[in-house]
């Protein structure tokens, strides 16, 4: 139970580090990632205005797939990338959650890219 604690402070630690440099704009968004252990959710943030511009995690009634695995996040992926876009969002800033650029979360940046978002 402690390796757990250790390992979400660690985690949260990091995020604050990536998030006291990384900004999300009305002109460019900041793209979060959370991973949980079933599910990934994704989420297009104005931080100065403070909204939610767009969203999309694989435990959705809808998704296209269940689970949070790699194929999961590349689905999850294109489709944040096809909501941002319908929003008018072209550039995004990467947030990655103080996870590892590693598996699931480089699969849903991947897709994301290829479906058109630039960051």
């Amino acid at each position: 139970m402690k390796r757990m604690v250790d390992k979400d402070a660690r985690r949260r630690r990091i995020h604050a580090r990536i998030r006291s440099r990384v900004k999300g704009t009305a002109e460019r968004p900041r793209l979060a990632v959370f991973r949980s252990l079933k599910h990934i959710y994704v989420q297009v943030i104005d931080d100065r205005a403070g909204r939610t511009i767009a969203s999309a995690s694989s435990a959705e009634k809808n998704a296209p797939v269940r689970g949070g695995n790699a194929a999961g996040a590349k689905a999850i992926g294109k489709l944040v990338a096809e909501r941002a876009q319908a929003n008018g969002i072209k550039q995004v800033v990467f947030d990655r959650g103080g996870f590892l650029y590693h598996g699931r979360i480089k699969a849903l940046a991947e897709a994301a890219r290829e479906a058109g978002l630039e960051f």
